[in-house]
């Protein structure tokens, strides 16, 4: 008895009843594109003017592919550093790159907010990136490093680039996200892994 009631059972899971609309996932769905890159959404409940907005998305998505390729590069050297220091910055990468998915998340979210459209796709960052990505293979650690501190560099620059634009434009927002939230960890980090290239002997000289 009990099996003859799973077995009707199951039947009514698989077979539609009179009436009743099979469930089935729609695959392969295509459709146009609701917002296009490099626009913004001209009504919105936001002080700023589109064309403003423009400008400062456009900056941002600078800021965010380049804040990107960092994150990457950290967890690719993460992956392949090697030589004796290799417990001290297999970590300290790894701590890094937790950090800068921390800050592409700021700078994406700012992006929306301000009407835009965030860049995301791998292979549309490496297009506008000022940050160049590293070989495959692997290098070694003074190399690792010397490209962090470039993308670093990099990344410091478009932030006071933008944060005296926004200034200008009185985007205050964008402004103090750019400082506060990104040029301030990125130089902390950048002041972190440059010491592991500053070259000091085991025992000091008297």
């Amino acid at each position: 008895m009990a099996v003859a009631t799973l077995e009707k059972s199951q039947t009514s899971l698989e077979t539609p009843q009179k009436g009743q609309q099979q469930v089935a996932p729609h695959w392969h769905a295509q459709a146009k594109e609701i917002q296009k890159y490099g626009t913004c959404i001209a009504d919105m409940p936001h002080r700023l003017p589109v064309d403003v907005r423009e400008k400062m998305v456009a900056r941002l998505n600078q800021l965010l592919a380049d804040s990107i390729q960092i994150r990457d590069m950290y967890k690719k050297h993460h992956w392949q550093v090697s030589g004796p220091t290799f417990y001290q910055l297999h970590l300290l990468f790894d701590k890094h790159f937790e950090e800068q998915v921390e800050l592409v998340d700021t700078i994406a979210e700012r992006i929306q907010i301000l009407g835009g459209v965030s860049i995301a796709m791998g292979g549309d960052v490496a297009e506008i990136a000022q940050v160049k990505s590293p070989p495959r293979g692997r290098e070694e650690v003074p190399v690792q490093i010397s490209r962090l501190l470039e993308a670093h560099k990099i990344i410091m620059q478009d932030c006071h680039d933008i944060a005296e634009e926004a200034d200008k434009l009185g985007d205050d927002g964008t402004n103090d996200m750019v400082i506060s939230d990104i040029l301030r960890p990125n130089e902390l980090q950048s002041w972190f892994i440059n010491q592991h290239l500053v070259e000091m002997p085991l025992i000091l000289d008297k």
